[in-house]
């Protein structure tokens, strides 16, 4: 400790008192001596009590920090993370930070931590694996106590190698990889899994459209081996399975999610019927989805859910302002993200110093009844 050279800009830069003020040092940065030289004390004192964990007496800590006040000294991050002093950091990496489901995670994972002490860094990748990547091994220098990895991908053995592979490197590191919303790449692999039930929600929100006597449901938002899109149309397979539909009745149409993909697919198949569709109700893969599925209905003269109705997934804050306001699927996306952190730290206590095996902890869904569901016409 008493070797660390932490530093600090000077005063002189921020309109502060003490040694490096004037225009002659204004570049001038305030090191650990310095704290010393001021507060009459030796560097090793310094460092004692900038890290408090060493005794030391309460005359030369109340000397110490008056000094480090004086002089505006700002202690070194980097060195105490590399010490091992400094404050325990979370780590969580979205895909973007403008979706509002991953910045209700990454709400959840900082409200969470800051209550716990710990400092979080929210991080975006916008699907690039290589930034993902970098992402991963820079938090993994900064010896960040695990790191929270959001959102769905395609499942295949890129995917499973390179998970595998962030798990591992972070686990010899000390830390440790979470993944929410998101699958575990093997059954050996050292991660933490926090999810939601995504079938079980697709398969509640089919069987509402089922209860009012739709027969003929569309499922829009096609993504072929996306972990939270596949669980969905599996849902609403089941759906329609268990309520006594052959599996000709099945419908799944439009690829990809998104207000532009729902809109420019429900464009496509009515413009293939010519404004009739053979359907009664749609069930959007999102609500993005749904929203863009309703204006383009609009647009053929269609009114929801007078002619079609619509259910959508996510409840998004945009469902309950559309026209009508959307029947959705409620992902708890903010109590996913405090979920993650009470999870990993449960698990760290109860295996400190050791590489956590496998768990998985699943939140549950609920469907979210607004005005977009009608019994069908005919």
């Amino acid at each position: 400790m008493a070797g660390m050279a932490e530093t600090s800009p000077g005063p002189g830069a921020t309109g502060g008192t003490g040694p490096g003020t004037g225009p002659e040092s204004a570049a001038r940065r305030v090191t650990i001596r310095d704290v010393a030289g001021r507060a009459g004390v030796s560097v090793a004192t310094v460092s004692r009590v900038l890290a408090g964990n060493y005794p030391t007496s309460a005359a030369a800590r109340a000397k110490v920090l008056r000094a480090v006040k004086d002089l505006d000294y700002v202690i070194d991050g980097r060195a105490r993370a590399l010490a091992g002093t400094g404050p325990r950091t979370v780590a969580v990496i979205v895909m973007s930070v403008d979706s509002p489901f991953y910045a209700n995670v990454a709400q959840g994972v900082e409200q969470e931590a800051a209550a716990r002490g710990r400092l979080c860094l929210v991080c975006s990748h916008g699907g690039d694996e290589a930034r993902e990547l970098a992402l991963v091994q820079m938090m993994r220098e900064q010896r960040a106590e695990f790191v929270v990895l959001v959102g769905g991908a395609v499942e295949d053995e890129r995917y499973r190698a390179r998970l595998t592979e962030y798990a591992h490197g972070l686990a010899a590191a000390g830390s440790r990889l979470v993944l929410c919303g998101r699958p575990a790449p093997g059954p050996d692999t050292p991660v933490l899994v926090v999810e939601y039930d995504n079938e079980a929600g697709a398969y509640a929100a089919v069987s509402h459209l089922l209860a009012f006597g739709h027969r003929d449901i569309l499922y829009l938002g096609v993504m072929p081996g996306y972990s939270t899109v596949e669980p969905r149309i599996a849902g609403y397979r089941r759906a329609l399975a268990d309520h006594g539909l052959p599996p000709s009745a099945e419908r799944v149409q439009g690829y990809g999610l998104g207000r532009t993909h729902g809109y420019d697919a429900m464009r496509q198949i009515l413009a293939d019927c010519d404004g009739r569709p053979d359907f009664t109700a749609v069930f959007a893969g999102d609500d993005q989805a749904a929203a863009g599925a309703m204006a383009a209905m609009r647009e053929y003269g269609l009114r929801t859910p007078e002619d079609v109705s619509v259910v959508g997934y996510n409840n998004d804050a945009l469902a309950q302002d559309l026209n009508p306001p959307l029947t959705t699927v409620n992902i708890p996306a903010y109590e996913l993200g405090r979920e993650t952190v009470r999870f990993a730290l449960a698990e760290a206590a109860a295996s400190p110093g050791r590489a956590a095996l496998q768990k998985r902890h699943v939140l549950g869904t609920h469907t979210v009844l607004r005005d977009s569901v009608a019994r069908p016409r005919r």
